[in-house]
């Protein structure tokens, strides 16, 4: 998928750990959300995010600027059982999922974090999901609002703590 101001493709080996810094960066600016004092497993996750990949149908998608720099990624599951959070999320059936979505602070407003959600939705699509399933905080409020008005539930059953922050799950029906 391309855009004006950037493209959205697979992530290359060699851009993982630049991508890693990018989500440990975006995350640890979140008001308050948890820090890395206080998540360091959560922290690891993201600094090593290109790991994610090694598990089977897992993408790691980047939002490349037009200047070919890393301005947003994305996890993509194709296999819910591979979505790796707390909660009942991994055992749903015939859906898709994507987590750690980040856009970098400089490239905010142009549209990266939206045409990485889509691109997640058009793979659930192409590869006959249902549904897609994410989770969010209430510390990502702009993510929350742009899931709501592109369609993305609420949905309480796949809620759950992780340590002490809440963790709310979403659906987004294919076919609707």
């Amino acid at each position: 998928m391309s855009n004006i101001g950037f493209k959205i493709r697979q992530a290359k080996e060699s851009e993982f750990k630049e991508i890693g810094e990018l989500m440990v960066k975006v995350y640890s600016q979140l008001e308050g959300f948890p820090k890395q004092s206080e998540q360091p497993d959560y922290y690891k996750k993201l600094a090593d995010i290109g790991e994610l990949t090694k598990k089977p149908e897992t993408e790691l998608l980047a939002a490349v600027s037009t200047t070919g720099k890393i301005a947003g990624a994305v996890v993509y599951f194709n296999d819910m059982k591979y979505y790796g959070s707390g909660g009942t999320a991994a055992s749903e059936k015939n859906a898709a999922g994507f987590r750690f979505l980040a856009v970098d602070p400089s490239h905010r407003g142009e549209g990266m974090g939206k045409g990485l959600t889509i691109e997640c939705l058009e793979k659930a699509r192409r590869n006959k999901r249902s549904q897609v399933i994410i989770h969010s905080t209430k510390f990502m409020q702009v993510a929350w609002k742009m899931y709501e008005d592109m369609g993305f539930r609420r949905s309480a059953d796949l809620d759950f703590m992780q340590g002490k922050l809440p963790v709310f799950g979403f659906r987004f029906n294919i076919d609707s």
